[in-house]
């Protein structure tokens, strides 16, 4: 007997498998146009999306059996310190690195497909999760 997958390890491996695909071709298409700062630019985007939605997919984990107000203060909480890190992470690369070092257009143009390649495999993914939700009894027919 298999043992089932939780949603989350479902959404991950349905969210992560195309953006994987789609930064190994951001990578390679931005090192041939940029160089070695269109490597640079497309890898660090790379991991600053990825970091970003394994957050959102852990604290969908850990968040699973609170109850719905806690769950909504957890969710708040994370994406207001994800929105203020990753403002404070593009502060410090525009300040403390070299255009010539990271190219930014290679940076953002990756983190824009990338997002929409998690995005999409997410969506796709939990549209094949076989969840059962409760639904309301009907006053009328009893």
């Amino acid at each position: 007997m298999s043992k089932q997958k939780s949603n989350e390890a479902q959404l991950l491996r349905g969210a992560l498998v195309p953006t994987l695909i789609v930064g190994l071709i951001a990578i390679v298409v931005f090192t041939i146009i940029q160089g070695l700062s269109g490597f640079y630019g497309a890898l660090l985007a790379q991991a600053v999306v990825l970091i970003y939605f394994l957050v959102h997919i852990f604290v969908s984990k850990i968040s699973r059996n609170l109850d719905p107000m806690s769950t909504m203060a957890l969710a708040m909480f994370s994406y207001f310190a994800k929105f203020l890190l990753l403002g404070a992470f593009l502060w410090a690369l525009t300040t403390y690195t070299d255009r010539s070092s990271i190219d930014r257009t290679s940076f953002g143009v990756t983190a824009i497909a990338l997002t929409f390649a998690w995005l999409g495999g997410e969506i796709t993914s939990y549209l094949k999760l076989k969840t059962h939700l409760p639904l309301p009894h009907d006053q009328r027919t009893s």
